[in-house]
């Protein structure tokens, strides 16, 4: 079957319409989007990008997260290819992660939407400000 073409599997939308991808619950860009997306995964994906780490290591790094939702991200990006894990057959057992050259690749990219972020923070804030107060003045007292 052609590339691109709706019988591929996989194959739900033009990713060129936000609208018709971001519609659908079963199209495959919006569910890749949606897990590397999330903050548990950038996380573990940045902290990745040094070099593999064990899991107590993620745990101890990643403020916040559980031991269960730690595990899930992992086979989750496991699953996705994004993430390795090497298991050392010694006692006691020990299990390495690190990035998959996609995981890699996915990590530059968002390393760019970071410095993006760093560099427009003072106009979003300015923005945020602006908005608030807008809002706010035309907000009705409550009685």
């Amino acid at each position: 079957m052609e590339e691109g073409t709706l019988g591929e599997p996989g194959y739900c939308c033009d990713t060129s319409d936000a609208f018709q991808w971001d519609s659908r619950e079963d199209c495959d860009v919006r569910q890749i989007l949606d897990r590397i997306a999330d903050k548990w995964s950038l996380l573990v994906i940045a902290l990745l990008d040094d070099r593999s780490m064990r899991f107590t290591e993620l745990k101890k790094t990643i403020d916040g997260i559980s031991q269960r939702m730690l595990t899930v991200t992992l086979r989750q990006l496991e699953r996705d290819g994004l993430v390795s894990r090497t298991v050392h057959p010694v006692v006691p057992p020990r299990v390495d992660y690190a990035l998959t050259p996609l995981g890699v690749g996915l990590h530059a990219t968002i390393q760019s939407l970071v410095t993006w972020t760093e560099s427009h923070q003072a106009e979003i804030a300015g923005a945020r400000a602006r908005y608030d107060a807008a809002t706010a003045a035309t907000a009705s007292p409550v009685e």
